[in-house]
């Protein structure tokens, strides 16, 4: 067909048309026209010439226009011409015009009409998925519902309105299957611009989508009376959510659940059954986790703040009930808390007391040279090192039943030969392994401490300084999804991360490595973020780092 032929606004209804069908703009889909007429131009005048269509936007006028730059040199005499030329056509051309030469109109063959309609399809899809892109972008973490509208290999693709979004088969509940036509509701988890495949990435599993249908059945969360803190999910079998008020008239809990249970209901039933335990959360990590290991009973909890690692001590016959089918109840706990947890029965708990009260006992008969009765009375009262009964105040010593102030002297005189003589021959180790001096007088290690590092080839002080701070004080890492304890060189000797870092820029201070007065600033800088947050908390005390708080419940 030619062009010339047909109405002059056939071309604008036409893209009137397919703008209503997509849903973009008109002006988007004449662009389109423009770029794919001119293209077939090219393939009938010659690909190396830069030929334009434009049409007109009221009458709908087409135009071939030939483009030509005006450049000092020519480097392609299709597209350019020099300045002298150009002149010759135009008197006041300058460097950098473009002078244009229109065109005759043309017959459009099968194959060049072929091209320019994919040209158009093509730009009228990239419109089509900006647009879509645009209207889901500010969207995530709603709710959406749509239809399905086909299953591609265990993936759903759901018609949801203005577009499609994919729902991944990692993203359905398990044994949930859909048909198409099916209304299925889901939470919006990413939007992403892509030139190909889905843009719009559904889920059913995500604990946010828990959250929100919540959030759409309880007003008082709508409104921010009632806050979900946390969320856990075994997709399709169990979740446990952490809720608080702000109003101490109303019980979280209890808003949750609704009238005989209409509002948990109403959620479990989306869900495809999964049972929910609402959870009242507590600002005490203990006191929260207990919630959260219910309906099991628990006795005690060893909480560790360095190592986030919480230990729970069970009756015996709440172990199974703890633990849960396949670990579930400890593991969805253990995700609300945001603690590695320990599961201990009372008798467990009871053996490992009993083989340290048994191992500190030992320690002090053999190095102090008492029988086993001081030794247990030194245990009970709360000595675990020979440091601590060397330099302990004096009265402390005496203050122990049994005990009075000269054998309290004589004790702390055979626990300090005893450390001078472990001392001397920790010293004797480290230069036997070739430790250099420098690191054996560096000020915060001890004997024992040079011995551990000589023995790991750490022998200079330079060595030492190039270490990490997690290197000396351990630490976790996570591999495949589970945290694995690093072993600090000095771990053994209670060394915090906090100890190590202030070892290590010491030794580097030392070398000349550091410049002391940069270090200051960070300090200073820090010591005020610490200050104003202790006038709003309104705290009087800080707790120190590491130290694990035992909680009897």
């Amino acid at each position: 067909m030619s062009v010339t032929s047909a109405n002059r606004l056939e071309l604008l209804q036409i893209a009137d048309a397919v703008a209503r069908e997509k849903m973009i703009d008109p002006s988007l889909v004449i662009e389109a026209m423009e770029d794919s007429l001119g293209k077939a131009a090219r393939s009938r005048y010659g690909a190396e010439y830069d030929i334009r269509a434009k049409i007109d936007r009221k009458t709908g006028d087409l135009a071939m226009t030939r483009y030509r730059e005006v450049v000092e040199e020519v480097e392609n005499h299709f597209t350019q011409l020099t300045l002298a030329d150009a002149r010759a056509i135009k008197l006041d051309a300058r460097i950098g015009d473009f002078l244009t030469d229109s065109l005759p109109p043309m017959d459009f063959g099968r194959i060049a009409a072929q091209s320019a309609k994919q040209v158009i399809m093509q730009k009228v899809r990239e419109a089509e998925r900006l647009r879509q892109y645009e209207e889901f972008k500010d969207r995530v973490g709603d709710i959406i519902n749509g239809i399905v509208k086909r299953t591609e290999y265990g993936n759903v693709i759901v018609d949801v309105g203005r577009g499609e979004a994919i729902l991944r088969r990692d993203q359905l509940i398990q044994r949930e299957a859909f048909r198409n036509g099916d209304r299925v509701r889901a939470l919006i988890r990413d939007v992403r611009h892509e030139t190909r495949g889905p843009q719009v990435f559904l889920s059913r599993t995500a604990p946010e989508f828990l959250a929100e249908l919540f959030k759409m059945e309880v007003p008082e969360i709508y409104d921010g009376v009632i806050e979900i803190k946390a969320v856990a999910r075994d997709p399709g079998s169990r979740a446990k959510m952490g809720v608080i008020s702000y109003d101490s008239s109303i019980d979280p809990v209890g808003a949750c659940v609704g009238m005989r249970g209409s509002r948990v209901q109403a959620v479990v039933a989306e869900l495809q059954g999964e049972k929910i335990d609402i959870i009242p959360w507590n600002q005490d990590p203990a006191t929260f986790l207990v919630n959260a290991l219910q309906p099991a009973e628990v006795s005690k909890v060893v909480f560790d703040d360095e190592s986030e690692r919480i230990e729970v001590v069970v009756p015996d016959e709440q172990l199974s009930l703890a633990i849960g089918r396949r670990g579930q109840n400890v593991r969805l706990a253990s995700q609300l808390t945001g603690f590695d947890i320990d599961i201990l029965t009372e008798a467990q708990e009871s053996e490992r007391r009993q083989a340290e009260f048994a191992e500190r006992s030992q320690l002090f008969m053999d190095q102090l040279n008492v029988d086993e009765m001081v030794a247990q009375l030194l245990v009970a009262e709360g000595f675990i090192t020979l440091e601590e009964v060397a330099y302990v105040e004096l009265d402390e010593l005496a203050s122990i039943d049994g005990f009075d102030e000269s054998t309290a002297e004589e004790l702390q005189a055979r626990a300090r030969e005893s450390l001078e003589e472990i001392n001397a021959k920790a010293l004797e180790t480290a230069r036997g392994l070739g430790v250099e001096e420098n690191l054996i007088e560096f000020e915060g290690l001890s004997p024992q401490m040079v011995e551990a590092l000589a023995k790991d080839g750490v022998t200079t002080l330079e060595e030492f300084a190039r270490c990490a701070d997690w290197e000396l004080a351990g630490g976790y890492t996570t591999v495949e999804g589970k945290r694995v304890k690093d072993t600090g060189l000095l771990e053994k000797f209670d060394m915090s991360l906090a100890e190590a870092q202030h070892l290590i820029m010491s030794a580097r201070v030392l070398l000349g490595w550091v410049d002391p007065s940069e270090l200051a600033k960070p300090a200073e800088a820090e010591a005020e973020e610490d200050a104003a947050a202790a006038e709003e908390t309104g705290d009087e005390a800080a707790t120190p780092d590491g130290d694990a708080a035992e909680k009897e419940v």
